[in-house]
Parts: structure tokens; sequence; C-alpha cells
């Protein structure tokens, strides 16, 4: 986050790596967006396209609002990517502790956005909302 303290605010405030006029999420921001969609949430923010398991079985969303997620999968530090075409991982402004911080999640099976915290080393996409 460029140094930026961590903001659990809505909206977070945080700037961190996004362009001039948009800033990192705050995990609460994530939930008003996934309340605001419904339960169906990670349905309707995936891409139409671009969702697969392991045996490139569809996983697409809708696209309702015009979010399109894809899933990027992330990197370890051992510089390998890994779940790319599977799972999209997000990191918000939120940090739980020092070494930890909460994230989003899409898989290509569920039809739901999950948080949950983990591990700062891992890297993960960001999302940048303007103001």
């Amino acid at each position: 986050m460029a140094g930026a303290s961590s903001s659990t605010a809505n909206p977070s405030g945080r700037r961190g790596v996004c362009p001039s006029g948009w800033h990192l999420p705050s995990n609460a921001e994530w939930s008003a967006l996934v309340t605001a969609v419904d339960s169906m949430a990670g349905k309707k923010l995936k891409a139409k396209s671009g969702w697969n398991d392991y045996n490139g079985a569809s996983g697409n969303g809708t696209a309702e609002y015009g979010f399109s997620a894809l899933p990027g999968g992330y990197r370890r530090s051992d510089g390998n990517f890994y779940d790319v075409g599977c799972y999209a991982y997000w990191w918000t402004a939120t940090e739980y502790n020092a070494d930890y911080a909460y994230f989003r999640l899409m898989d290509y099976i569920n039809d739901f956005v999950y948080s949950d915290i983990n591990s700062k080393s891992y890297g993960w996409s960001v999302r940048c909302v303007g103001y």
C-alpha cells in the first residue's frame, strides 16, 4: 500500500498502488459491494468467460454489474503462479495485523465472494476504485 496504514473505512482513503483519483478498497467496501449485489455476488460479478475448473469445465459468471472479474490466480514467493483460470484473489486495504491482511476470493465453482485473511507474502491482485 505504498507505506499507507490500514483502513477499515468506506471508502478506504488509501491510494496504495492505484493511480491518482483511485483507491484500494477496504474490506468494508467489498462487503458493501457484495451486499448490494446479493448472495449470488460471485456469479454476478464474474466475467462471462475465462472461468474453468482444472479439467476445463465452465464456471463462468454473468457480469451483470459490469465488474467482469477474471481468474488471475496468485503468485507465491517462489515466483510461480497458481490457480490461474480457476480462482481470483484481491487484497483489501484492511490489515489483520503486521503480517496478515484481509482479502476477497472468487472461484470457478461457487457463486459467492469469500472474505478471509492471509499472509501478505502472497502476490494477489488489487482492485482500484475511482473516487
